[in-house]
């Protein structure tokens, strides 16, 4: 069995956006929806520094590997939707036709299903480094109906991705267009007692949808998975279904 770090609590938008239903913790499941699935605990877990340092950490995670990704990618099954073929090396594509999204994720990260969450991945051994996409209704076309960037990143850091419990900082909020949609990308750091996580997020709307992509690590670990994150975010993209 194999303990993960409960992910980040996500709470309700304030009256402006759309409503997000509050996840809940502690059961996740390995494996598609409708497969039977491999349970996955969700347990609270320390980390320290010697979490990475340890000597056996290749060791472990290989045996991890075998005993907890081949599982899943049995009951996943190649025929899944949800996959495709494998484009950019040290990245496995996910593409989601029926909810009109794509993105990328390290290789190595095992899937787990989290109520409220359409798709997260975590890493075995780091479970600080995730990847979630969530969705929500919405009457909204375009992004920038919600205001700019930075306005919108710190309302969603306070309210949405990290708990109030949290102290949060917005570092740096961006814009830019994809073949007409218009994404906002922002970076921050959500500070609990026992550990500091590093995210960026991207958010877009279509299809009828607010979708929100984020990805983080430990600070600890930022400046070693900073680029895979960046590319795991810039990889994000909602087409029309």
């Amino acid at each position: 069995m194999v303990s993960l770090q409960n992910s980040p609590s996500i709470h309700r938008f304030p009256n402006s956006f759309p409503q997000l239903a509050p996840q809940k913790h502690g059961t996740v499941h390995c494996g598609r929806r409708g497969a039977p699935p491999l349970i996955v605990r969700a347990e609270q877990v320390s980390f320290s520094a010697s979490t990475s340092n340890s000597p056996d950490r290749t060791g472990r995670r290989q045996v991890l590997m075998i005993g907890v990704i081949a599982p899943c990618i049995s009951l996943i099954g190649p025929s899944s939707t949800s996959f495709a073929a494998e484009n950019k090396k040290g990245y496995i594509p996910v593409s989601d036709r029926k909810d009109g999204y794509e993105f990328l994720y390290p290789f190595g990260w095992q899937e787990v299903v989290i109520d409220g969450q359409d798709k997260v991945f975590k890493d075995v051994i780091e479970p600080l480094e995730s990847v979630s996409v969530n969705m929500i209704p919405t009457s909204k076309q375009d992004i920038k109906d919600f205001g700019p960037p930075q306005q919108v990143a710190e309302t969603l850091i306070k309210k949405v991705l990290a708990p109030p419990s949290q102290k949060t900082k917005l570092i740096a909020a961006t814009e830019h267009d994809v073949e007409g949609k218009t994404y906002y990308t922002f970076e921050f750091i959500a500070q609990a007692p026992n550990y500091t996580r590093h995210a960026l997020s991207t958010i877009s709307i279509g299809n009828g949808k607010f979708y929100t992509l984020t990805t983080g690590a430990n600070e600890r670990r930022w400046d070693k998975m900073k680029e895979k994150l960046q590319t795991v975010v810039d990889s994000f993209k909602v087409f029309n279904v």
